[in-house]
């Protein structure tokens, strides 16, 4: 099952420092060079119609199946009741429909040769010799070549199927029934040498080129062995999660398929997993690996110099810090984000969704959450100082238009949460109690984790003049467990000069072109800064 362990983090050296993006292409699957090799023949000479989308989506629904055996990755709000009382039979039907479809893109990718596998299950069944039909089961599962990989899952996917729907058939699933038989499922994938797509964050050239020259160069400027490392990742990592909410899109117009479910929720939990996966990554190993970088650099400094340089050095660390708040902000933003669209925007697997209402939430959450990615995006390029443009960076002809839709209600939202922390900071004094000082300021803890989410892009991307001592304000609020009148009272006065910026910054938005004519949605705004606040409607 993907795991923060299969993360990519080996040190580069300074011969490929530079090349931190194509090494993530390169190297994250974990093939041999003769197997990259093998395979990109396979692609090159592949004649399926569309064979890209039907690649990825067949890898996808593959690893889709690993991360669907955990239920974190499911969407629904979280229940009361234990796992072991949950009846699967609903998951494993879901899964059951996904392995059809894995079925279904290798035998268009497999083309004649699938003729082949229909005739050897035939012999498998009617040859009355033992060792027959053995010599007949390795003869025909070797796995030297894409072709014969593709094969093999093809056979053993074929078994999966038949085994669920055996399993449906009893009259209540427990959760241990239905991860065995996908624990069965990911060793049947983790054994495929072409096509085993089963760590937390891996990239293939075929898919997950980024196309955008002005991010590539980005990337290639970043200095330092670790941000250079750290901001290819996570570039990577947004755009393959905008390609999944593609592909969501694509099975939600898919009308030819009736039974959409089992490949949708597959994809979401890949979805999941894989925003888990960064956002883990970077809160916990973010600081850490700069932090490493940065006194190995200064270590390599001679005594003598340190004098001389230690402006640079310090404008150095000072930059370190910056990038390092920069990713931890699009950590907590997706974490953010990923909660509400998977305990709102969709239901749990077992709700007995009609086909069309499957269409509906599938379009709404996939619109709702684009916009986000893409503006995690632009906020991380604006952290490192470049200014994106929406059409030259994404290939979606809307973005323009849907990136400053959800800037400006993300725009009103945290001014409402800023104006909200200084009229109750202003009406809580300090309490003589230690116990009681804790309690009554819990909501100073909880406006920095929205801060750090939320508030903290919208530093950047609204240019805000003063975003050195508001940084500065915050930080002093974190740095003790007992709060400081003083520090209180200039985090106070900061945050009401911010909601007079984000305010005047919201009416700049609404001018833009490409929101004439489109009126702001207060309700809607509102009722989504009560999901994000963590409230029910």
């Amino acid at each position: 099952m993907p795991s923060d362990a299969a993360l990519p983090a080996r040190n580069a050296t300074t011969t490929d420092v530079r090349n931190a993006y194509a090494e993530l292409l390169r190297d994250t699957r974990g093939l041999r060079r003769e197997q990259q090799q093998a395979r990109e023949a396979w692609f090159a000479r592949l004649a399926a119609d569309k064979k890209e989308e039907t690649l990825f989506e067949l890898e996808i629904l593959l690893k889709g199946l690993a991360c669907f055996a955990n239920p974190r990755n499911h969407p629904g709000a979280g229940r009361r009741q234990t796992i072991v009382g949950y009846d699967f039979r609903e998951h494993l039907q879901l899964a059951r429909d996904g392995m059809a479809r894995v079925v279904h893109l290798a035998r268009a990718m497999l083309g004649e040769r699938d003729r082949a596998f229909v005739f050897q299950r035939y012999l498998e069944t009617v040859l009355p010799e033992d060792t027959a039909r053995t010599r007949l089961l390795h003869a025909t599962m070797t796995q030297e070549t894409p072709e014969g990989s593709l094969f093999v899952l093809r056979h053993g996917f074929t078994n999966l199927i038949e085994v669920a729907g055996g399993l449906l058939r009893v009259p209540r699933l427990n959760f241990r029934l239905f991860y065995a038989h996908l624990a069965t499922t990911m060793r049947e994938i983790a054994q495929s040498a072409f096509f085993n797509p089963l760590h937390a964050l891996e990239f293939r050239p075929e898919f997950d080129r980024i196309a955008s020259s002005q991010v590539l160069e980005l990337i290639q400027r970043v200095p330092g062995e670790q941000a250079h490392r750290l901001v290819a990742l996570t570039f990577l990592a947004l755009f393959r999660m905008l390609r999944y909410l593609r592909l969501l899109d694509t099975i939600a117009l898919d009308h030819s398929d009736r039974r959409i479910a089992g490949r949708a929720y597959l994809v979401l939990a890949v979805l999941r997993s894989d925003a888990r996966a960064l956002a883990n990554y970077l809160r916990r190993r973010a600081g850490a690996l700069l932090a490493g970088s940065y006194e190995r650099s200064l270590l390599r400094v001679p005594a003598t110099d340190l004098d001389a340089r230690y402006d640079e050095l310090a404008a150095e660390g000072h930059r370190l810090m910056a990038v390092k708040v920069a990713l931890t902000g699009v950590a907590a933003n997706l974490r953010l984000e990923m909660r509400r669209t998977f305990e709102h925007d969709l239901l749990p697997a077992d709700s007995a969704l009609s086909e069309a209402e499957h269409r509906s939430r599938l379009r709404a959450a996939t619109a709702n959450l684009r916009p986000a990615l893409q503006n995690a995006i632009l906020f991380l390029g604006r952290s490192l100082g470049a200014h994106f443009e929406e059409g030259r960076v994404f290939d979606d002809h809307a973005a323009r238009r849907t990136t400053s839709e959800r800037l400006r209600r993300d725009v009103w939202m945290f001014a409402q949460i800023a104006r909200a922390f200084a009229s109750k900071a202003r009406h809580t004094g300090p309490a003589q109690d230690r116990w009681t000082g804790i309690a009554s300021f819990a909501f100073v803890r909880e406006f920095l984790s929205y801060f750090r989410a939320m508030g903290y892009p919208l530093l950047r991307v609204g240019d805000y003049p003063r975003v050195d001592t508001f940084m500065a304000a915050m930080s002093r609020l974190e740095e003790t467990d007992l709060l400081d009148p003083a520090r209180l009272e200039a985090a106070i006065l900061e945050c009401e000069a911010f909601y007079e910026f984000l305010t005047r910054l919201f009416d700049q938005i609404s001018k833009r072109d490409e929101l004439a004519g489109v009126p702001f949605d207060r309700k809607d705004a509102a009722r989504a800064l009560r999901l994000y606040l963590g409230e029910r409607s």
